[in-house]
């Protein structure tokens, strides 16, 4: 297994517009309510008292997929990581106004989060609209890279799920490529359809809606564990 530990430049910048006294209220209340413990092991019944399913999202931007995915399933414990402090109180909101009790947040990289989970523990990891890092020499901070898909292979059960999107056509192509090559990884998608619209389970986000109107494509990829 290569080591996701030696790339861990994945994100780019973690703060953009200065906080309004709401959302550091939420920063300062809420989160250190359903923050990630800082360090040791990590499993559903650390994280939420009882052995339910957990899925992980990489990276969940404002957290509407995040929040979506919860309401849908609130016996599944749903784990998000996001660098990005604006993207947490996005979500934060989001736990808040729904009352969500099944998610947990972690600041920073998922790949930290991920390490200490149990092998196939995962019943779900989505990665939607990563960074897609577009110049050649940078291709190795992608999250969709041998070392980090190796840990996310390895955190996740057998016949469950990778989902992936993304509207930029690099990463589309660069994914599709090694995504391909990997033997630990199957592609469901039978028709160009499956991957071309949305799933019904697949909650949409405000960055998708905007690459929409910008006239993207967007890609839905979904893969399983071998």
């Amino acid at each position: 297994m290569n080591d996701p530990t030696t790339i861990r430049r994945l994100y780019g910048r973690r703060q953009g517009h200065k906080l309004r006294q709401g959302q550091s209220a939420l920063v300062e209340e809420l989160l250190p309510d359903v923050e990630v413990p800082a360090s040791g092991p990590l499993d559903a019944r650390a994280l939420f008292g009882d052995d339910r399913p957990l899925e992980l999202e990489i990276g969940f931007g404002a957290g509407e997929h995040l929040a979506g995915q919860a309401a849908a399933r609130p016996d599944h414990g749903f784990i998000g990581c996001e660098p990005f402090l604006n993207g947490v109180v996005g979500a934060l909101g989001h736990i808040r106004d729904q009352g969500l009790k099944n998610v947990r947040l972690h600041m920073g990289d998922a790949l930290d989060v991920a390490e200490r989970l149990p092998d196939a523990s995962l019943d779900r990891v989505y990665l939607l609209h990563p960074d897609p890092w577009p110049k050649a020499r940078h291709a190795k901070r992608r999250m969709v890279n041998d070392g980090p898909l190796d840990l996310i292979a390895a955190k996740l059960k057998p016949g469950c799920q990778f989902r992936l999107g993304t509207d930029d056509p690099t990463y589309c192509r660069w994914a599709m490529m090694v995504m391909n090559r990997r033997r630990d990884f199957v592609w469901t998608a039978q028709t160009p359809r499956d991957f071309l619209t949305r799933p019904d389970d697949w909650p949409e986000t405000r960055y998708e809606r905007k690459a929409r109107r910008q006239g993207h494509e967007v890609w839905y990829f979904t893969y399983t564990r071998v």
